[in-house]
């Protein structure tokens, strides 16, 4: 039925049983290729399908066109559709290629561990270049860019939408505030 040949008459497909019949049959196929690509030989056919580019390149820039394998992100059918796992930056992908359609299972979540496991050669190095944030060629310094993520955005409270902001001073280094006294005789604004 799987192997045939032969596409299915328009009446067989018309008929629920021979679709669920169908259904099942490819289910039980895809969990024997989920296995049998674990096999020696099954991982070098994979392996060769994977130099040749058959299941696509990461989208990834810093990848550089590096070839991915098939992934299932969970072992059980109908949880999940294919994705395709980079070696290189170690991520999942969406496939853009015909095999979006195509159960999870039938490769299973261990597959692309296995296979870069058995042949140490396919583990390329991470890549080594990475986005580096410039203005106007100029890099940004650290604490710039932590700076900016960390300010919350300043609301007014109700009813003070008008009122000006109060700007408090901030004594300098070395001069002593002209503020109140605090508990333990110290001024309440001091930056020492």
């Amino acid at each position: 039925m799987i192997l045939s040949p032969e596409c299915p008459a328009d009446e067989e497909l018309e008929d629920e049983k021979f679709l669920s019949l169908y259904q099942e049959a490819t289910d039980l196929y895809g969990l024997i290729h989920s296995r049998y690509i674990l096999t020696p030989r099954g991982l070098a056919l994979m392996r060769e399908r994977m130099f040749q580019g058959r299941f696509g390149q990461c989208p990834r820039v810093f990848c550089q066109a590096q070839n991915t394998v098939p992934i299932g992100l969970s072992d059980d059918l109908k949880v999940s559709r294919v994705k395709i796992f980079c070696p290189k930056c170690g991520d999942v992908y969406v496939p853009k290629k015909k095999c979006a359609d195509v159960d999870g299972a039938y490769f299973g979540s261990a597959f692309p561990h296995i296979l870069l496991y058995t042949y140490p050669d396919l583990s390329p190095e991470p890549p080594k270049l990475g986005f580096e944030a410039k203005i106007y060629g100029f890099k940004l310094h650290k604490k710039a860019e932590t700076k900016q993520l960390s300010l919350p955005e300043e609301k007014p409270a109700p009813g003070k939408e008008n009122e000006e902001l109060q700007v408090k001073e901030v004594p300098e280094k070395g001069k002593k505030s002209k503020g109140k006294k605090g508990k333990k005789g110290g001024p309440l604004a001091s930056n020492n």
